[in-house]
């Protein structure tokens, strides 16, 4: 099912999530409302599950044709994700555009590490490693955030560096 966005200033968007746990019938089908809900968007290569009004660790993403990528996984949904690596070297970050489906007018610049390693539960059940990299890396690290009730707003490099979304049709 679709669901609707929540935007800011919703507090909903700057509380840290629990976990989800146990992978049930009610995580498989918050699963399938997160895709729903970003194949339903054009331009969204993920959505976290606090943007559809659920406080729990869960995010999909898709990043399949983005001209950035080099990494892809394809679509996924990951419950309970961890980072377990990354590097915060300023060598190893890059400074890259960001928008958000939860703050649809602005844009910003923000530094996120070129390449990390996650963890996180599948809808199976099952437990999936990802090596992301470039523009996948981008996605998994502005959904993860999201769920420790960080928008990329609390991220730029500087306040000079927020612009105004060019609006898509």
């Amino acid at each position: 099912m679709i669901r609707p966005v929540v935007l800011l200033p919703d507090p909903l968007l700057s509380r840290p999530c629990v976990p989800v746990g146990e992978i049930d019938e009610a995580a498989r089908c918050l699963a399938e409302d997160l895709l729903d809900t970003m194949r339903a968007s054009s331009h969204s290569v993920g959505v976290a599950a606090p943007q559809i009004g659920v406080s729990l660790r869960a995010f999909c993403m898709d990043v399949t044709g983005h001209p950035k990528a080099r990494s892809c996984h394809g679509e996924l949904v990951l419950f309970d994700p961890v980072v377990l690596e990354a590097s915060s070297e300023p060598a190893l970050m890059e400074v890259g555009r960001e928008g958000c489906m939860s703050v649809p007018d602005l844009t910003g610049d923000v530094a996120r590490a070129r390449a990390l390693v996650v963890r996180g539960i599948t809808p199976t059940g099952a437990e999936l490693v990802l090596e992301v990299d470039a523009f996948e890396a981008r996605a998994v690290q502005h959904e993860l955030d999201h769920l420790d009730g960080l928008l990329f707003l609390d991220r730029v490099v500087a306040g000079e560096r927020v612009f105004r979304r060019r609006r898509y049709r």
